[in-house]
């Protein structure tokens, strides 16, 4: 009957066994709690039949079919994205390790002993042979948790299982936007590479006819060299541009894993279908919901969690051995009646004098500040990220209605240059000027309107996108 009150009493302290961590309580953010306000902000309006970033799954996000099919290709292949989920699986490991520090591991233990020994030492007077065998199936030094200390170490093993998963989440999130931005650049360039050609062709033309008007003396020297610095300017254009096509193509197919296919590369920026729409929230609170926040969150609990081991190191550690078996001084009579044998053994170690737990505590106390820490730039980081992208998002549609109209105006400048020049009314002079601008500007709209959209992009990832 004691012996069935004393296991009762030992389960009930290890299964309410406590903990010495200290409460935790969430820092305070270190930024303000509405969105920023100002010029560069004033058409960013919080659209309540819009839905927020985290409220949208990828898919929902980006719902261009060929976008679609490149992004599930990266999050299949990409290399970065495999470490990511293996870093998570293996905390989930060592979690499981640590829980089960908690419970006894029962052990079974065969022993066979043969020793001689001296007369001197022997119990008869004479030498001896002694032999000993043994059978034992039981708990070998099992810490009894009273004081917290493993409780501690396993609640910190879990606040880093969780933060791999939010870096899982974060790394997920971040290699969607890198795959569309990618995606995004390479269709731009072609783009750019598309009116570098068609202004080659233009610009050959022209020489062509700036050549024929100078054989006949119609033109000057210098028209004809004006004309061939153009000519000269769009091959190099051609060039350059080839080359960043080719180095779009290497990084998507990096960040992919895999070559994209060329069915599903796009010829240009027009033929997107561009992301949803979506809200940047009421107030700063959505950041919250980013997963590098979570992440961080999670180590600060960790850390936490630490102290309590820490703190738990200075009182008694409690350890218990207890087996059950048979043993005999033959292997033959190991199961005869009369060889069962048993043993209770538990310890205790308290801490008198050891400098280096004192020394402990106050690392874990150190460390802690160093997370909050991380954890407050964490967020401002965050703050500042989405800040810029509305400031972008707040300005860049008004930036484009400016570029197309600029275009516009310099498009049919050029045409009336040119006319006048043909006329011999001007020199190629206003024709080569009104041209050069033109094709800055047209450069400039592909540009803009690239920027238009990476900026939706890059707010659905400052914002936490969903998975």
């Amino acid at each position: 009957m004691r012996r069935e009150i004393l296991l009762v009493i030992v389960a009930f302290f290890c299964l309410s066994g406590c903990t010495l961590a200290p409460k935790y309580t969430r820092p305070e953010a270190p930024i303000p709690s509405d969105w920023p306000s100002g010029e560069a902000y004033k058409e960013v309006k919080a659209v309540t039949d819009a839905p927020t970033a985290t409220e949208l799954k990828w898919q929902e996000f980006l719902t261009d079919e060929k976008f679609q099919k490149i992004i599930e290709s990266a999050l299949s292949n990409n290399r970065d994205l495999k470490l990511a989920a293996l870093n998570v699986e293996m905390a989930r490991a060592l979690y499981g390790i640590q829980r089960a520090e908690l419970l006894p591991a029962l052990d079974a233990v065969g022993i066979g002993n043969k020793q001689r020994k001296p007369a001197d030492l022997s119990t008869k007077g004479k030498a001896m042979t002694v032999e000993e065998y043994s059978v034992n199936l039981g708990i070998i030094s099992w810490e009894i948790d009273f004081f917290g200390r493993i409780r501690s170490l396993k609640d910190r093993a879990l606040e880093e299982y969780l933060a791999t998963e939010e870096a899982y989440r974060s790394i997920q999130i971040s290699l969607v936007a890198a795959v569309a931005n990618a995606y995004l650049n390479l269709a731009a360039d072609r783009e750019s590479l598309k009116l570098a050609k068609s202004t080659l062709e233009t610009q050959q033309a022209a020489y062509g006819l700036i050549g024929r008007r100078y054989e006949v003396g119609l033109a000057s020297e210098l028209d004809l060299n004006r004309a061939q610095t153009q000519v000269d300017t769009a091959r190099r254009d051609i060039a350059r541009f080839t080359q960043m096509v080719a180095q779009d193509e290497n990084a998507l197919n990096l960040l992919i894993g895999s070559p994209v296919p060329a069915e599903l590369l796009l010829a240009e920026l027009n033929e997107v279908t561009p992301p949803k729409d979506i809200s940047p929230g009421l107030s700063s609170e959505v950041l919250f919901r980013r997963p590098d926040i979570l992440q961080a969150e999670h180590f600060l609990r960790a850390a936490n969690a630490n102290i309590g081991a820490a703190r738990a190191a200075f009182f008694p550690r409690i350890s218990l051995t207890t087996t059950v078996g048979i043993a005999s001084s033959e292997l033959s009579g190991l199961f005869e009646s009369g060889s069962n044998t048993w043993n209770f053994a538990p310890q205790i170690a308290m801490p008198i004098f050891d400098a280096r737990i004192w020394s402990a505590l106050k690392a874990s106390k150190v460390q802690r500040e160093i997370v909050v820490a991380q954890y407050e730039k964490t967020i401002q980081t965050a703050f500042r990220e989405v800040a810029d992208t509305l400031a972008v998002r707040g300005t860049v549609e008004e930036q484009l209605l400016a570029q197309q109209s600029l275009v516009d105006a310099l498009a049919a400048t050029y045409r009336l240059a040119n006319a006048r020049y043909t006329k011999g009314i001007d020199s190629y002079l206003g024709v080569l000027d009104a041209q050069r601008s033109l094709y800055a500007a047209q450069q400039g709209l592909v540009a803009t309107r690239l920027s238009l959209i990476t900026n939706l992009v890059t707010l659905y990832k400052v914002l936490g996108g969903g998975n």
